[in-house]
């Protein structure tokens, strides 16, 4: 279920109250609300799309799919050959991807009975859906609020500029201070994220000297 703007707000202020650092993120940052994207095997196979590739070239390159093959499901998926997809834009790689996704595609009814931990591990399971994908697609088209994708360069740098540290930390010194976020971790990273926009804004190129 995609949470509400009520919702994110009390998480925020919850934060706000548990940690200092959040409570400054919470009091610099505008309210957003929640990102909502396609669920199950389409939501998935977008993201996959989406990796490595601006915004506008993963569109063109899903429509030309939608249009070459009538429906994006599946079945159409596994029916088509590689010189097919290849011309519609994706790599060898991504057509692996996509088509693995494909095959696992029964998982998506059951996700909703799953922890999250066990969804992470049952997507990540499939072949190239990492840790990052596996969240961020959880969080966005699953509407699940406890998960901070601690790989994500945009958190890091957030969560240094917030601090004022000079070096980003790593994904472990970031998952590591997330748990103190539960059961709040994708309202933190919203935060973050939102903190790294603004200050991206008024940043330069690299994200250490700020402007007034």
């Amino acid at each position: 279920m995609i949470p509400t703007d009520a919702e994110l707000e009390a998480g925020r202020l919850a934060l706000a109250r548990l940690d200092p650092l959040m409570a400054k993120a919470h009091a610099e940052v505008r309210p957003s609300t929640w990102v909502v994207r396609e669920r199950g095997f389409k939501g998935l196979v977008r993201q996959i799309i989406g990796q490595q590739v601006s915004v506008a070239a993963a569109d063109s390159i899903r429509r030309k799919m939608i249009d070459g093959l009538g429906m994006l499901t599946p079945e159409t998926i596994l029916a088509a050959d590689d010189v097919q997809l290849r011309g519609y834009g994706l790599s060898g790689q991504k057509i692996r991807y996509v088509r693995a996704i494909a095959e696992a595609a029964e998982l998506f009814e059951r996700l909703d009975s799953m922890s999250d931990e066990e969804a992470i591990a049952a997507l990540v399971a499939i072949k190239g859906v990492g840790r990052w994908t596996a969240e961020t697609y959880l969080m966005f088209s699953e509407g699940r609020l406890d998960f901070f994708p601690a790989g994500d360069i945009a958190l890091q740098e957030g969560y240094r500029l917030l601090v004022g540290w000079d070096a980003r930390p790593s994904e472990k010194v970031l998952y590591t201070r997330a748990e103190t976020w539960k059961p709040y971790r994708g309202i933190a990273a919203l935060l973050l994220w939102g903190y790294y926009m603004q200050a991206r804004g008024r940043a330069t190129e690299s994200g250490a000297v700020l402007s007034p």
